[in-house]
């Protein structure tokens, strides 16, 4: 059997061949005698005192990164860390994260990163799933994730513990084929998902990052992801593998465009992952010619824009889900002057395939709307403890004369355009992306219908035409109960993290189906001031201020209606669009407010209040002249 694949973006190893090939993509080899912390040991033999990972003040050479690390591997491995070996690693992005990682891939377990931002009872899940042998983590979080079978290491009260370990690598084989990390995503069964990545998978990501992006010793690269997003694990390992630096902004300036934008060119950054929504919008942004930015990369949703041509940088969009390694396709995109459909995702990286098949695993023709599915170097070894969902979700590759050889079913639908590169098309499924995150909204529903007052439920996304989709909740109740909303947030607060809230909850009196009985989820109505549930009464903007700010959040926030007490971060806000608000409220009233007074007044009522201090602030500082002219 033969299959129209999507050749790779490699320009040297497809140089005259077709656009479409058959039985298997060219392959090219890569390195596989020494993983990750190997290749970072000769980056410390080569230059000990080179920076090697940097956040505010604080600084690391490669000699104290291999060194504290080393210590670390050497307590782990006293606590019984060996291959496959999974070691919980629940810490905000900092230095010392890196640090820890780096030393459970030197003791030769697999590090299984774990957001401390999310509800007690989602990392409760992941750890009594996953089963790790040790849990690293903080004073704060170290009682709350105490009760079960791993050990705890904290990392503020056991330094002296490691001080005691040789600063010396333990002497532990890490090899290709055992397991490097364990990532977790949203599940389509109501409950996450544990993604196992071998350290084969990664060392392909590594070395082909490393070719494509020509990176070297010089380069100064951005860590922005936290510890539970899959491109933490591109914005690492690359770098610190070829001897260059990694650079880590504060909470506050990753999520400001304006102080993002000063930071990397502050810190003459190379070469920047930044996702989607935040890229999109640094791009709109004046940037000085003698920025050191040579690549900004981009992914985790769909791309809107073309660059400009007076960008310094060149942008890369990425495509690929977590069960591939991070990246499957890359593509540069170019400036255009005008509009010429969405930006495409690329063609497959190195020793990666891309299948384009219909619902009977065939191919479909150049042009026509196909399933991705992915094979190659990148795809997972399965899922954690889920051998039922692996073996739906990795496929034996047909067109392989390997029998070994497996293909991950993306469930994302996409085309091959004319010139060999693909267009993202949507998803097969209900599964969805907001933020950056893929959202299994059954995970969601899971959580809702346990509430005392809910029947039943279904979630969608809403927002086709909008950048930023919303996630809306379709609720029937039970007994005659009416929750408001923010009782129905709080619950959902305790299980999922604040992504997977929805924005609105729609009441209905039963959940529309089709005539096979399945949830119509093409019938449910738009929200609307009818059917939304709120906390308050309605109370529509007034004063010409409301009014015009209402417009403003209506647009930024696709809703038809905003009451003046409506919170902006209750109906879907954050800091990102936040920024983006107050660039708005900016232009229209020519007032500068902060992302702290956003969070100090979050409502129409109050932001109005404020707005009008901050204009009768400026007229009466103003010159007789100055206001004339305003006037004028």
């Amino acid at each position: 059997m033969s299959a129209s694949i999507i050749p790779s973006s490699s320009a040297e190893t497809y140089v005259g061949q077709p656009l479409e090939l058959h039985a298997s993509a060219t392959q090219r080899a890569y390195p596989r005698d020494r993983c990750v912390p190997q290749l970072i040991a000769a980056q410390v033999a080569a230059t000990p005192e080179a920076q090697a990972v940097a956040a505010g003040g604080e600084i690391l050479t490669y000699r104290e990164l291999d060194q504290q690390s080393n210590q670390l591997a050497h307590h782990l491995v006293s606590l019984g860390v060996e291959r496959e070996t999974i070691v919980g690693l629940c810490m905000d992005r900092s230095p010392q994260t890196i640090i820890c990682a780096l030393a459970i891939l030197k003791a030769g377990g697999a590090y299984l990163p774990l957001d401390p931002a999310y509800p007690i009872e989602r990392l409760a899940f992941m750890l009594n799933e996953s089963q790790p042998r040790v849990l690293i983590t903080r004073q704060k979080m170290a009682e709350e994730l105490a009760s079960g079978s791993w050990k705890v290491v904290n990392i503020d009260d056991d330094q002296s513990q490691f001080d005691r370990q040789p600063i010396t690598s333990p002497d532990v084989d890490v090899c290709a084929e055992q397991l490097a990390y364990v990532i977790y995503t949203s599940g389509s069964t109501g409950q996450p998902k544990g993604v196992e990545i071998t350290h084969d998978s990664l060392l392909n990501l590594v070395f082909w990052h490393q070719r494509e992006f020509e990176v070297t010793p010089r380069d100064r690269a951005s860590h922005l992801a936290g510890v539970g997003f899959d491109a933490a694990v591109w914005e690492v390992w690359p770098y610190l593998s070829a001897g260059a630096s990694l650079h880590l902004p504060d909470d506050d300036t990753r999520v400001s465009l304006d102080l993002l934008r000063d930071w990397l060119v502050q810190q003459e950054i190379s070469i920047s992952f930044l996702p989607t929504t935040l890229a999109e919008g640094v791009m709109t942004l004046d940037w000085p010619k003698e920025s050191t930015l040579r690549f900004l990369l981009t992914g985790a949703d769909t791309l809107h824009q073309y660059p400009n041509t007076n960008l310094p940088f060149q942008l890369v969009n990425n495509y690929g889900p977590t069960e591939c390694t991070v990246v499957a396709t890359s593509g540069r995109v170019l400036p255009k002057n005008q509009f010429d459909g969405l930006p495409t995702i690329g063609r497959p990286i190195a020793n990666t395939e891309v299948y384009l098949l219909d619902e009977n695993l065939q191919p479909v023709p150049t042009g026509a709307s196909g399933e991705l599915y992915i094979g190659g170097s990148g795809v997972a070894r399965g899922y954690i403890n889920r051998p039922d969902l692996t073996s739906e979700r990795f496929i034996r590759n047909p067109f392989s004369t390997d029998t070994g050889a497996r293909l991950y079913k993306t469930g994302d639908l996409a085309c091959c355009l004319s010139g060999g590169e693909l267009a993202f098309l949507g998803r097969t499924d209900e599964q969805i992306k907001i933020l950056g995150h893929r959202i299994e909204p059954n995970e969601i529903v899971a959580v809702l219908d346990g509430h005392p007052s809910i029947r039943s439920s279904v979630v969608v996304a809403r927002g086709q035409e909008c950048r930023e989709k919303q996630l809306a909740a379709y609720i029937v109740l039970s007994n005659g109960n009416t929750p408001v909303t923010s009782d129905l947030r709080t619950f959902l607060q305790s299980a999922l993290p604040d992504y997977m809230v929805p924005t609105v909850f729609v009441r209905l009196d039963a959940l529309p189906l089709t005539p096979n009985g399945k949830v119509d989820r093409g019938a449910l109505p738009e929200p609307d001031p009818e059917n939304i549930l709120r906390d308050d009464l309605f109370t529509a903007p007034s004063t010409p201020i409301e009014q015009r700010l209402a417009k403003i959040l209506t647009t930024l926030l696709n809703l038809n209606e905003v009451s003046i007490s409506d919170n902006f971060f209750l109906l879907g806000g954050h800091s990102l669009l936040g920024t983006q608000l107050i660039g708005r409220i900016r232009g229209a009233f020519g007032v500068e407010l902060g992302l702290r007074t956003l969070f100090d007044t979050p409502t129409i009522a109050e932001l109005s209040t404020e707005i009008e201090r901050l204009i009768v602030a400026k007229v009466e500082s103003m010159s007789d002249s100055e206001v004339d002219r305003l006037l004028a």
